[in-house]
């Protein structure tokens, strides 16, 4: 079985939330492919990650929502290595990453309104750009 992903000092994904598969890989390989299962599929429970809040939690799902099969595991494919250790590694690392980018609050904007320098360059812009284009119209007699 998985061991536990540990995300921080609070977050863990505990090993009964993990579900690891190995699959035969596609792609060019010859008969390796077709003899080999070298890609790693990890399924997650979200509802079982300890330590995830319910705000980080509703982050997360939108950050995987296409990701999401029909029980609401999050699945994580890797291939990108020949070796089913290090495509498991590859998994473990993408989850962390996931996870991480969800437990950061995003910082709320505050309006601004544009300040009367850049509304003064931004006329004269169009005053010069209108000037060039008037400067086109002439008589071709």
């Amino acid at each position: 079985m998985a061991e536990p992903i540990q995300i921080n000092d609070q977050v863990v994904v505990p090993e009964r939330a993990q579900r690891l598969k190995a699959v035969r890989s596609g792609g060019p390989g010859g008969q390796n492919v077709n003899k080999v299962s070298s890609k790693a599929e990890l399924r997650i429970d979200l509802t079982q990650i300890e330590g995830l809040d319910e705000l980080a939690l509703m982050r997360l799902r939108h950050l995987i929502r296409n990701q999401l099969d029909a029980e609401g595991l999050w699945i994580i494919n890797s291939d990108r290595f020949r070796d089913l250790p290090k495509n498991i590694e590859d998994n473990r690392a993408k989850a962390i990453a996931v996870i991480a980018q969800a437990l950061v609050i995003p910082k709320t904007r505050h309006k601004t309104r544009p300040s009367k320098g850049s509304k003064e360059r931004r006329i004269e812009s169009k005053k010069r750009v209108g000037a060039v284009k008037a400067g086109r119209q002439g008589s071709w007699d």
